[in-house]
């Protein structure tokens, strides 16, 4: 079965200034912590080796976190998009039928990032974007990004919403358990917000065929859609998005099953927004490509359908 894996991270080294210091407070051990770095700085040897072992045919490469969000000026951020997104093209031409890739986006600036979205598309082949979350604490639902909505739907390109790993504010309910304020559920929160935002926004009434995709079964949010739904009605009517919030999940939503390898979560994500917006992911080298395969593989699901997930969708979305 072919197998496409579309959360997969890369570094550039020395790309973003901040990100030394940003991956010292990274709370996992020294040594686990050094063998990401070491498996993420490589494009070649050890991706190539760990995708044969485990039957991945390609990987779908993002810039790693800390990504372009931590950087405080808009020239710079500039700069290094561009930067970024050059190193990737190159490395997806030298393997192309092993290597695809999500631009950055320079959204400090967004005209810039306009450009950008345009030149990473049309001129270097990547397939979407993948966004950390905020942007220094400013959210995509807001005024100044709607014309970076209105490129990504013109160029038929979804934008992948990803953890920050420099939150936008302090919870107080994660004071003393450091261990919510990460993957294990803070992640989930925020950027599961973040695409509700988007969504009561009204991004998807004004962008109807724009996209985004959600890692980790989307953030939880196909779990929770019917009690979304039960409020839509609840809510002022000049507040209101023009459908309930279910229908964005079904039509702008992509899932990626980054991170949960769970056949249970698996089953509820495909029943609530359809298996054609399934989409199977790593998480490399965060995550075991060998549970992630195995996982995918023993999915209880009929050959054509476990096709699906495995890389039809992914190869439809992101024309590959």
């Amino acid at each position: 079965m072919r197998i496409v894996a579309v959360e997969e991270a890369f570094s550039v080294p020395g790309a973003i200034r901040q990100e030394g210091a940003i991956r010292q407070r990274f709370a996992v051990p020294d040594s686990m912590a050094q063998e990401w770095f070491r498996r993420l700085s490589d494009l070649t040897e050890l991706r190539l080796a760990d995708m044969d072992a485990h039957g991945v045919d390609v990987q779908v490469l993002s810039f790693s976190t800390p990504g372009l969000e931590v950087v405080e000026d808009p020239a710079e951020a500039v700069a290094a998009a561009r930067r970024i997104n050059d190193y990737l093209a190159k490395a997806v031409a030298e393997h192309p039928t092993r290597f695809a890739g999500f631009a950055v986006l320079p959204l400090q600036d967004p005209k810039a990032a306009v450009v950008e979205l345009r030149r990473a598309v049309e001129e270097l082949g990547l397939k979407g974007v993948l966004h950390n979350d905020h942007v220094l604490g400013h959210y995509l639902d807001e005024p100044q990004f709607r014309p970076v909505w209105a490129e990504l739907e013109r160029l038929g390109v979804t934008l992948y919403l990803h953890p920050a790993a420099v939150p936008a504010d302090n919870w107080r309910v994660f004071e003393g358990y450091p261990v919510l304020v990460g993957p294990s559920w803070g992640w989930t929160a925020t950027v599961g917000a973040h695409a509700l935002r988007l969504i009561y926004g009204g991004v998807f009434d004004e962008f109807p065929g724009a996209s985004v995709t959600l890692g980790h079964m989307g953030e939880l949010l196909p779990f929770q859609m019917a009690r979304l739904d039960s409020r839509y009605d609840q809510i002022p009517a000049e507040g209101r998005v023009r459908q309930l919030p279910s229908y964005y999940l079904r039509n702008n939503v992509y899932v990626t099953t980054s991170g949960v390898m769970s056949h249970a979560a698996l089953l509820g994500a495909v029943h609530a927004v359809g298996i054609d917006r399934v989409l199977f992911s790593i998480d490399y080298p965060f995550e075991s490509s060998a549970e992630a395969v195995t996982f995918l593989r023993t999915a209880p699901y009929a050959p054509a359908d476990l096709e699906r997930i495995a890389h039809s969708n992914a190869e439809r979305i992101l024309r590959l």
